[in-house]
């Protein structure tokens, strides 16, 4: 079964999180991705407000762009906006390890599995010497 497929994975928020989630969060806001992120509506005196994040799609954590990560670990009371990205900032991309689009150096099995040969100035060690 292909968990990236839409639809081909069994739901990623359980009945108890879905239960949860309606009892006692309120939304905050979602992301560019779909993302819906809650926090408790009633905060404990002395604790946090709990904050979490229902998924669109497979979850994933590495989904979650830096303004919301920052916002889910406590870093900043609220979001921080897209809109105040410098120029110079990349947007956020998932961690592609183990999918098509992960790296790949010259050489790797999935390229071909050919490199290129050393230079040679590496020397073998034998115990003889």
């Amino acid at each position: 079964m292909d968990r990236e497929a839409p639809g081909s994975y069994i739901c990623a928020m359980t009945i108890g999180t879905w239960m949860h989630t309606r009892l006692f969060g309120r939304p905050v806001g979602t992301d560019a991705d779909g993302n819906t992120y809650y926090e408790t509506r009633r905060r404990i005196a002395g604790t946090r407000t709990r904050r979490w994040v229902i998924y669109a799609g497979a979850p994933e954590a590495t989904k979650v762009p830096p303004e919301w990560h920052a916002w889910l670990h406590y870093t900043t009371d609220s979001p921080l906006p897209v809109a105040a990205r410098r120029p110079w900032q990349r947007a956020h991309r998932p961690n592609a390890t183990g999918t098509e689009a992960s790296y790949r150096p010259p050489g790797h099995d999935y390229s071909g599995g050919t490199r290129a040969r050393a230079t040679g100035d590496y020397e073998a060690w034998s115990p003889g010497r």
